[in-house]
């Protein structure tokens, strides 16, 4: 593999390493949210509309760090048959 190529898949490791980490902290602070509205909020129906929002985030954050996952795995696959 070229050095150019080496290159590349290196910086597009960084890249998606840090995806990986911003997803989870969304991912960390809207299962906080959550627990924090179910615990302190509960009777207050005005965050209702914010909980489902916050669960729909988590499911979105959660599936889009699974496919960074991935790409990551791809690209240090091709990384380590260089």
């Amino acid at each position: 593999m070229d050095e150019a190529k080496i290159s590349a898949l290196n910086a597009a490791k960084e890249h998606r390493i840090k995806e990986v980490l911003y997803h989870q902290i969304n991912i960390d602070n809207y299962t906080l949210a959550i627990a924090k509205i179910d615990e302190e909020h509960n009777d207050d129906a005005s965050l209702a509309p914010f909980r489902q929002q916050l669960t729909e985030l988590l499911a979105s954050a959660t599936l889009e760090q699974k496919k960074e996952q991935i790409i990551l795995s791809v690209i240090e696959q091709q990384l380590n048959a260089g």
